[in-house]
């Protein structure tokens, strides 16, 4: 289903893939793929202009070279090195080996793109929090992701990356916000409900959740839950 918002259309493609369209024609994607969770499902649109990538997790060239444009720019996260991606099977290609112009971001950054601007936000676990493996190491330490936001056409929309909600979140000026409900990895839906009231953005679309079974969860509940704080959310899926 597509999401029509104001100046841009929204499409969650699966896991953290989302596909934002501007009416004056600029595509640009989160995180595409990996085509094993069914991301994509053997799509390929290659109609993006710039392609962003998160964290070493999300990081699949195969999917990237689906959706892009030939003269598409990449843009990954300083830490995204294959040869040292946990969890990602068969994957030994560096980012600047993919046959388009890649740009490497720290966390924490602004800059102007053409006719869109970006700006980059820490990605992480806190090792005191929930979300730490058994034996309480973060699955996303800080440094090793980043969560990005992008204005096309006067719409600014904000995937926060696979991390926990932080206070500096809450300070942030977005209309389309793209938060992860999955928990377990990431915030869960109570946490991104909460967070959402607190940005006060224009539209919810939630996304990172249902695709494995570490990040189920009950998406009517987060949409009641953030109905009920007076914020505008829709699902997408």
């Amino acid at each position: 289903m597509t999401v029509r918002f104001d100046a841009v259309t929204v499409d969650w493609v699966g896991l953290a893939t989302v596909r934002i369209e501007g009416q004056t024609g600029a595509v640009v994607y989160t995180d595409p793929g990996p085509e094993r969770y069914g991301v994509l499902d053997g799509d390929e649109p290659r109609d993006g202009d710039l392609i962003l990538v998160s964290h070493g997790h999300h990081y699949d060239p195969d999917s990237i070279r689906r959706v892009a444009r030939e003269d598409a720019l990449v843009v990954v996260h300083e830490s995204i090195d294959a040869g040292e991606i946990d969890g990602t099977d068969g994957i030994d290609e560096r980012p600047e080996s993919l046959p388009f112009e890649v740009e490497r971001v720290r966390a924490d950054e602004s800059f102007v793109l053409g006719p869109l601007d970006l700006f980059t936000t820490p990605a992480y676990n806190d090792p005191d929090g929930p979300h730490t493996d058994g034996g309480g190491t973060p699955f996303h330490p800080e440094g090793a992701g980043c969560g990005f936001g992008v204005t096309i056409d006067g719409i600014t929309a904000f995937w926060p990356g696979d991390t926990d909600a932080h206070p500096f979140h809450r300070e942030l000026d977005v209309d389309l916000f793209l938060p992860p409900i999955g928990g377990t990895v990431t915030m869960d839906r109570r946490e991104a409900a909460s967070l959402a009231d607190a940005i006060g953005p224009d539209l919810v679309l939630p996304v990172h959740y249902d695709t494995f079974d570490a990040i189920e969860t009950d998406e009517a509940a987060f949409v009641v839950d953030v109905a009920r704080r007076g914020v505008p959310v829709v699902l997408d899926g």
